[in-house]
């Protein structure tokens, strides 16, 4: 395995925090909106907030990151109790999407970060960004029963793709890890946010002419 490179910022850490904290709530929202005991609503809260992350470190050959660092699902326990114990009338509303916008945006380009700090080629790296901010929130879907994110037209993962790829191609080109960060992932914010402002969505496939 190629050693890491000095390419995470001494605030990498933080970006990888806020992004779980936000998909931790979504998961523990989906089982309270359910009507399920505290323990599902923490069980959501770590897959739905790990989840991802678990996958790109299996996948460059990295420890994982939760089990390593207690940080990471302390994070997902007191997320999943504070929703346990607030009124459903604070979480009501699309305050969650923007949150969510944000945390895609930023695991994203931790996700690609990371991988290329572990001597992961360009598109590969790109790709762990994806896998990073969307995975989880897939798994959560089929544990929850509801469709897919990768069922649905809106612009998600294709922003999670913005932030990823715009964050290697730019580090390509010579830019700061810290510049080449911030714009990747106001870049993908910026999309995820035109879709939900907007409600942006891709084309669906017509079947064959």
């Amino acid at each position: 395995m190629l050693p890491p490179i000095a390419l995470l910022p001494a605030f990498a850490p933080w970006l990888d925090l806020a992004g779980l904290a936000v998909f931790a709530a979504s998961g523990a929202l989906a089982a309270a909106k359910r009507g399920q005991t505290l323990v599902t609503l923490t069980f959501f809260a770590l897959i739905t907030g790990v989840g991802g992350g678990t996958v790109r470190d299996l996948l460059i050959d990295a420890p994982v990151f939760w089990v390593h660092d207690a940080r990471a699902a302390s994070v997902c326990l007191i997320v999943a109790l504070v929703i346990w114990i607030t009124p459903e009338r604070w979480w009501r509303g699309e305050a969650l999407d923007w949150f969510d916008a944000v945390g895609l945006a930023a695991y994203a380009v931790y996700g690609a970060t990371k991988a290329l700090g572990y001597g992961i080629p360009p598109v590969p790296a790109a790709l762990m960004g994806i896998v990073t901010a969307c995975v989880g929130g897939i798994i959560r879907d089929v544990l929850a029963g509801e469709p897919s994110i990768l069922m649905r037209p809106e612009l998600y993962v294709t922003a999670a793709a913005l932030a990823s790829a715009s964050f290697v191609a730019l580090v390509l080109l010579g830019m700061p890890g810290v510049v080449a960060a911030t714009i990747a992932a106001v870049a993908g914010f910026s999309l995820r946010a035109a879709a939900l402002r907007y409600h942006l969505a891709l084309p669906a496939y017509r079947g064959r002419r």
